[in-house]
């Protein structure tokens, strides 16, 4: 295996330290995925460069310049605040002849849109909920396609930002109120889409030309109240005490066939090749108690911290987190750029 000089970038702040020696685990959080990818990577053997950015592409170029990267590994998820500007820093680098980790631009700017991914899924006859988009500064009228209970998120915010219980709504006036909290919460369009109950599945994508989808993964609500939507929230995602206290979970999904598996798969690979994805990808389903799948989102250049789902369905999968880490670095360098023809 080539050893090669890897430029990792993460938002600023999140450079993560050398060692963890001396730190307490409660510090961890803001760059234990930096942490554990730049850790990995000194481990193969590659010699790592990790470099925090907010608003300025300087530092890329100085970089590219002096430390003369093989690849960049992008962990960006964000640009100047902006969730949909990490498309523009991932084109900075086509531009400048760089190799990269992850999606291409045109399949973050795509999956990053909620609401226009959505149209092209509808386009190629792929399930998901019927929606519609309530743009800011407008009223709220909603089609008489869209029946109760609907559910309400922000149009390109990711990571179950401003969503809870309360973005599950039941009438007119519920409705409203919450489109005007996600306009003021995450100052973006709102996306209001069917609610379908069902059970919350994730499948793993990793490839450019030829893919493979991990076994599929389930998010267990544990003992949450009866009366409680089985919705990802924010504090079901990332309140660690509130998982505890109700044994919330993920895990291999159960009980599930392998016709269903097959079909997850397929589908799965089909969203991944309509929005133009390559790299590594999340896709996140809804599936009812009949046994139609919805697709909810397509996840470019997920989370791939250790021990997390998309590292833990490549582990199911045969697939240990060093060989992961490895084999997204190599479909990196594999990548037909349109510069390189």
């Amino acid at each position: 295996m080539s050893k090669l000089r890897v430029l990792v970038l993460v938002r600023d702040g999140h450079v993560p330290p050398e060692s963890l020696e001396g730190i307490d685990e409660k510090e961890w959080g803001a760059w234990k995925a930096e942490f554990d990818i730049c850790e990995t990577l000194r481990g193969l053997g590659h010699e790592v460069l990790p470099l925090g950015l907010y608003d300025d592409l300087g530092p890329i170029r100085r970089a590219l310049k002096e430390f003369e990267p093989h690849i960049t590994y992008m962990l960006l998820e964000e640009f100047h605040g902006v969730v949909t500007y990490d498309f523009a820093v991932i084109s900075y680098l086509e531009l400048m002849q760089q190799p990269y980790t992850g999606c291409n631009p045109r399949g973050l700017l795509l999956s990053k849109d909620k609401a226009l991914s959505k149209k092209i899924l509808a386009y190629h006859r792929i399930p998901t909920p019927r929606f519609a988009v309530f743009k800011q500064g407008r009223a709220v009228r909603r089609p008489k396609r869209l029946t109760f209970p609907l559910f309400v998120k922000s149009v390109t915010e990711d990571a179950s930002f401003a969503i809870s219980q309360a973005s599950l709504v039941h009438n007119d006036e519920a409705l409203a109120e919450r489109v005007a909290f996600v306009h003021e919460k995450a100052q973006d369009d709102a996306l209001v889409e069917q609610y379908i109950d069902g059970r919350e599945i994730y499948c793993g994508v990793l490839g450019n030309d030829r893919l493979v989808c991990f076994p599929t993964w389930e998010m267990d609500f544990g003992s949450m109240p009866d009366d409680a939507a089985k919705i990802a929230t924010s504090r079901v995602k990332w309140d660690r005490n509130y998982q505890e206290r109700h044994q919330i979970t993920t895990h291999a999904a159960r009980d599930l066939d392998q016709a269903m598996e097959q079909r997850i798969a397929k589908l799965c690979k089909r969203i991944y090749r309509a929005l133009g994805m390559s790299g590594y990808a999340r896709m996140d389903l809804r599936l009812t108690p009949g046994g139609d799948i919805f697709v909810i989102e397509a996840n470019a250049n997920p989370n791939i911290e250790y021990g997390e789902d998309f590292a833990e369905s490549a582990e199911a999968a045969g697939i240990s987190y060093e060989a992961l880490i490895q084999r997204i670095l190599n479909l990196g360098l594999n990548y037909k750029a349109a510069w390189m023809a």
